[in-house]
């Protein structure tokens, strides 16, 4: 299965926004890819960035963003592509969004969302309410989890998705600074997963969107540039490359963790059982 992660130029203008959106769906889709992901706030705009103020929710154009999403998915039923897009989600009344990752089907169905549950101190005291929980979903035999941005610093976000028999988390960032970077591909390797990371163009000089592997390396990379870019690789369980990882390590790390086979070989042993000699 051939995945894409972009690279795009995210502004204050929701349309324009939108525009650069499906003009990388199209490249994309026109090169055989069955998936592609956008970055954090890719549609909406982010906090701190595009949204200046906390009170810009209250004049933020949600019906426009609702028409764009709209148009995204029409555009995901036309070329039969999978898209995620980072956006606001509103909610009720005078609650604040959520910062979320919206899920598009190849029909050009909503399949889901995903909204941010590890907010950073501003955004869960001034942008943002948190989400609550993970979501998964597949696509041609393949599970796919989400996280956003911070996220990438709580281990647990993708132990979790391992557990739901995730192959892949589609990460999404307004940034991917180097320590993110190492924390992913730790991330990856640990848990034998691959991560796409998505970033806005205009950040990329912090480092460029890309698919990091199971075996923790990376497998593709955009050009650190302010142009749309975006990249792509191929999931495949198969490949040599990952066999290690796919094949032989994950399969023994879980029954490592149920601590059956550590539990079978335990014995009572007087020279086991005293910490205090040689």
């Amino acid at each position: 299965m051939k995945i894409a992660v972009a690279q795009t130029l995210v502004s204050k203008d929701i349309s324009a926004n939108a525009v650069r959106i499906r003009q990388v769906m199209s490249d994309a889709a026109a090169q055989g890819v069955r998936l592609i992901s956008f970055c954090e706030g890719a549609l909406s705009g982010y906090a701190k960035a595009q949204i200046a103020t906390p009170d810009a929710w209250r004049s933020f154009e949600w019906d426009r963003h609702e028409i764009e999403l709209r148009s995204i998915a029409a555009l995901c039923a036309e070329h039969g592509i999978f898209a995620v897009v980072g956006g606001a989600h509103r909610l009720s009344g005078t609650e604040r969004p959520h910062n979320s990752l919206y899920i598009f089907s190849d029909s050009g169905d909503l399949l889901t969302r995903y909204d941010k549950r590890f907010l950073s101190n501003s955004e869960v005291n001034g942008w943002y309410t948190p989400g609550s929980e993970p979501v998964v979903f597949d696509v041609d035999g393949f599970r796919f989890g989400c996280a956003i941005c911070i996220e990438s610093q709580f281990p647990e976000v993708f132990m979790e998705y391992e557990r739901m028999g995730a192959d892949v988390v589609l990460f999404s960032s307004y940034g991917v600074p180097e320590s993110y970077q190492v924390a992913l591909r730790a991330h990856a390797g640990l848990n034998c997963l691959w991560i796409s990371v998505a970033t806005p163009a205009q950040e990329a000089h912090k480092g460029p969107a890309g698919v990091v592997g199971p075996d923790g390396q990376w497998a593709a990379l955009c050009a650190v540039s302010n142009d749309e870019d975006f990249a792509t690789s191929v999931l495949d369980r198969h490949a040599p490359a990952y066999d290690i990882p796919l094949r032989k390590a994950r399969p023994w790390r879980a029954k490592a963790r149920s601590g059956e086979i550590y539990r079978e070989q335990m014995v009572v042993d007087e020279r086991s059982q005293n910490r205090g000699g040689y």
